[in-house]
């Protein structure tokens, strides 16, 4: 069974950073690239960054430059820096594996904000 548990929320002001965290379990982790998602009230679900199992991240252009995401296979979790935040960052954020099924936590609330 495949679980995702995201964490690292929470409440910070505009120009502030946080650190998300997404641990993994079920699938085999290292052989799998990550995503970032994120939906804000009333918009849709959007791929923030992704990850490849050999390393190699792109990004939405949005947060290009303030975010960074990583990974640690040994601890089969997945990372999400984000620093320079902006109240449009305000979302829940998801991690998913690119695996052929779907697969969703119950995603950590962002919320920016002075």
């Amino acid at each position: 069974q495949v679980q995702l548990v995201e964490s690292g929320g929470g409440l910070v002001q505009p120009g502030g950073s946080l650190r998300l965290s997404c641990a993994v379990s079920g699938i085999i982790f290292s052989i799998f690239g990550m995503g970032w998602y994120r939906q804000a009230p009333g918009k849709e679900r959007e791929l923030v960054a992704r990850i490849g199992s050999g390393g190699t991240s792109t990004y939405a252009d949005f947060v290009k430059g303030r975010f960074t995401i990583s990974r640690d296979n040994a601890k089969n979790t997945v990372y999400l820096q984000m620093n320079s935040l902006k109240p449009e960052d305000t979302a829940v954020y998801y991690c998913k594996p690119e695996v052929s099924r779907d697969y969703w936590g119950k995603g950590t609330l962002v919320t920016v904000s002075s």
